[in-house]
């Protein structure tokens, strides 16, 4: 991918034409190569060896004494590829993780920690689109169990006691829901997590079993999520998806429904730059309505409703600051344990 513009990718993956996607069945046969998580060059972000793209976005950087997960978002979602799970070894797949995810998601994270990605086998976006979705399981299972091994080894190798923070958007969040129930839900790892930023899909309330949605901006312990939409807008599937799930102020961080401009730390646009107090949010029931970013060529936004491509890169700056606040606090409590 030439230089990113995740703006209008995401667009043309949320609003691009209707044309046919290329199918063919399953087969076993034609799953990429695993990654194996000993070799670095199966990881697309390890501390000590951030790519360019990240660097472009954050310059110097420094250890952290706390650790952040990252699990990219479906990038997988030309419909002319009948292919079911991404090959992690093609050069294309890699920039686009890179230029795209890493660089304007996962970066939000990096002023409170260390970033770990794992490249993984992610399923097509057609997997959520009928009537694909009943022959996408074992796709499905195969990218989860990628980031599943993944995070196994960062445990074993990598992790060293440092407090975690798990951060992820759409099918990233879905598999980082699962890691949540896998590892930390009523577990001896729980103690470690600063927070769950499980951004981009459906999160009920009461989805884990000792894991809460966080309502106060220096809690810790439990997870965050929200799905954006522009203001006074309903997706189609709000009543049978949306509503009823976590919506998360990402503004403020506590139960408020509504914001001012000031209070906004900054959108993070494709030309690498911060505008600050740049929208407002309305939080509704399963959803947060954003007004009209004040960013340039803002003009392309007004024919969008659906913010899903953009649920971080509107809240970077203040999910940075959120961050650091959490791993701040989870540090004060050990300490004076």
């Amino acid at each position: 991918m030439k230089k990113s513009n995740v703006f209008l990718v995401m667009m043309i993956t949320f609003a691009a034409c209707k044309a046919p996607y290329q199918n063919e069945p399953f087969s076993t046969s034609k799953v990429p190569t695993p990654p194996d998580y000993a070799l670095a060059d199966s990881w697309a972000v390890l501390p000590g060896a951030y790519p360019e793209a990240l660097k472009n976005i954050l310059g110097e950087v420094r250890p952290q004494s706390t650790d952040v997960f990252y699990v990219y978002p479906t990038l997988l979602s030309d419909r002319k590829d009948s292919s079911w799970n991404a090959d992690i070894w093609a050069e294309e797949i890699r920039e686009n993780v890179l230029n795209s995810a890493v660089k304007y998601q996962a970066s939000a994270w990096a002023a409170a920690a260390n970033i770990y990605v794992p490249f993984y086998r992610q399923a097509h976006y057609r997997i959520f689109v009928e009537p694909f979705k009943s022959q996408g399981g074992p796709a499905w299972e195969i990218a989860y169990d990628d980031v599943k091994r993944a995070f196994q080894y960062y445990l074993d190798y990598y992790n060293q006691g440092k407090p975690i923070i798990i951060a992820s958007h759409s099918q990233g969040s879905m598999h980082a829901k699962r890691l949540i129930e896998d590892f930390f839900d009523n577990k001896p790892l729980q103690k470690q997590l600063v927070a769950a930023y499980l951004v981009g899909t459906r999160i009920p309330q009461d989805t884990f079993k000792s894991i809460r949605p966080m309502v106060q901006p220096d809690a810790i312990g439990g997870f965050v999520s929200w799905n954006s939409y522009k203001q006074n807008k309903f997706p189609k599937a709000y009543e049978t998806y949306f509503k009823n799930s976590v919506s998360t102020n990402p503004i403020t961080w506590d139960t408020r429904d509504k914001t001012t401009y000031d209070e906004h730390k900054g959108v993070m646009y494709t030309d690498g730059q911060l505008y600050p107090q740049s929208l407002t949010i309305d939080r509704i029931d399963g959803l947060v309505w954003v007004s009209l970013p004040k960013i340039p060529k803002r003009f392309l936004l007004r024919f969008i409703k659906n913010y899903h491509y953009a649920d971080i890169n509107l809240f970077w700056a203040d999910i940075s600051a959120n961050a650091q606040l959490r791993a701040a606090r989870w540090h004060a409590l050990n300490t004076l344990d």
